[in-house]
């Protein structure tokens, strides 16, 4: 059954229909002579009349067009045949290989039943020393890292794709939200570099794209991690790039359906709209879908409404400094700021949970005492203080550590650490076991027993 077009606003077009009209999120096509553009219906405006949003854009489009209904949302390709490559939003292959899937699911879903998701608490180990004492993963939870730009989101997302698929022999699955085609490229080519592709699927709805494109980015490598997790009984790692671009996506898509934006100037619906992604991402008793999603803060504001809706539905949030950065403490995340639900004695053990623990007040007390020894140096501070000073600078120095996708550019040989060698090397640094140690010899190392005294 065909529409046709009676107006055009920038990417949205009303289209009347004679007959039944489409339900919403039903996705409907424009075929032209040199493309066809997909379009998603938003609002029923009347019994005849539905507004759309272009999944692309609408240059060549004029009144009167003809419009045909799909009788579903759009879909995407699963299962063993998308593993290593690379689709758009709209399960089209954009890595030059044939399109050869034969098993599609719709990409809009409602999330499992509280029947069918699992209650077990499982430590996503990762390998990251300062991550796994300090701010540690649940399987199946979802997992934020905040910054702004330039402070290593990305890398540490890439590092995240190698260890799942190196370690656990995982399936991982990247979403690329707006990504710029440079970056894209980049993550592609790692990836083949360190033999990972064949375990991976990226999907992309790059920069330049229509905002609707961007916007369901998120909801196609979602539905591609579920048919893993609830069909092959997997346990799927779900890397989103960069959540803050979906949000701005939304915002794009709520002023082009002429939304009265909410506060500064985000629209009315981004509560729901973070929630209709968040709660699809969970433990079944089939599998899990762990999540790590790159969160740009606009102006290192982390107040701002769009970086909140966000907070709100994170197991672990890992808070990366420029700062840290600066001073070279790779990987970037800020020890103080960083929190995890999971830091309890009673799911991490009582050695982990106090181990942790004295690391943050020797480095809050080492934080503390920074000014004093601005003003006045550190030989007017107790011996007690002095020691405390001494021992944070080498934890800080031993929670980095080199990672494996930036070897060839750090000449470094990337380290996984478990966890139990990184409390093991904690714990003898706060016991002054480590006191005459060099504090420059923990600098980007792996285990403590690396340190020859």
């Amino acid at each position: 059954m065909e529409g046709k077009v009676i107006s055009l606003t920038g990417n949205v077009c009303d289209i009347y229909f004679e007959d039944e009209i489409p339900k919403i999120f039903e996705a409907l096509k424009i075929e032209l002579e040199e493309k066809t553009i997909y379009l998603e219906t938003q609002k029923q405006l009347d019994e005849h009349t539905v507004r759309a949003l272009a999944l692309g854009f609408l240059q060549d489009v004029k009144p009167g067009q003809k419009v045909k209904r799909l009788y579903s949302s759009l879909k995407t390709p699963v299962g063993e045949k998308v593993l290593g490559r690379v689709l758009n939003v709209f399960g089209e292959p954009i890595d030059e290989k044939e399109a050869d899937f034969d098993q599609y699911e719709e990409i809009h879903k409602n999330s499992p039943s509280i029947s069918k998701q699992s209650e077990k608490i499982k430590v996503y180990e990762t390998g990251i020393k300062i991550i796994d004492l300090l701010a540690p993963f649940i399987m199946g939870g979802k997992v934020g890292l905040f910054g702004g730009a330039g402070v290593g989101k990305t890398v540490l997302l890439m590092e995240f794709i190698y260890k799942t698929i190196a370690l656990y022999q995982g399936i991982s699955i990247f979403a690329g939200v707006g990504e710029r085609v440079r970056e894209g490229h980049e993550l592609y080519n790692e990836m083949i570099k360190a033999k990972v592709m064949d375990k991976t699927v990226m999907v992309f709805g790059q920069m330049n794209e229509a905002p609707g494109v961007r916007y369901l980015t998120p909801l196609t490598a979602l539905t591609i991690c579920e048919h893993f997790r609830d069909k092959e009984k997997k346990n799927v790692l779900l890397l989103i790039d960069n959540i803050y671009r979906f949000i701005q996506a939304g915002q794009e898509v709520s002023t082009l359906l002429g939304r009265i934006p909410s506060r500064v100037g985000y629209q009315p619906t981004l509560s729901n709209e973070i929630a209709s992604i968040e709660e699809r991402i969970t433990s079944t008793k089939n599998g899990s879908i762990t999540s790590v999603q790159a969160v740009y803060v606009p102006a290192d504001d982390m107040t701002d409404p769009g970086v909140t809706s966000v907070f709100t539905h994170l197991d672990t949030s890992i808070i990366l400094s420029r700062q840290r950065a600066a001073q070279g403490f790779y990987p970037a995340m800020d020890p103080l700021l960083s929190h995890s639900k999971l830091l309890d004695p009673y799911i991490v053990g009582s050695e982990h949970y106090e181990i942790a623990k004295a690391v943050k007040e020797t480095l809050s007390k080492y934080k503390e005492l920074q000014d004093i020894i601005a003003m006045l140096g550190i030989e007017q501070l107790s011996p007690q203080d002095r020691k405390i000073v001494m021992r944070a600078r080498k934890l800080e120095k031993f929670l980095t550590q080199p990672f494996f996708v930036t070897q060839e550019f750090t000449g470094r040989k990337g380290k996984n650490v478990s966890l139990k060698d990184t409390i093991l090397g904690c714990k003898k640094i706060l016991s002054g076991e480590m006191d005459d140690v060099d504090e420059q010899s923990f600098y980007m190392i792996g285990s403590i027993d690396e340190i020859t005294i």
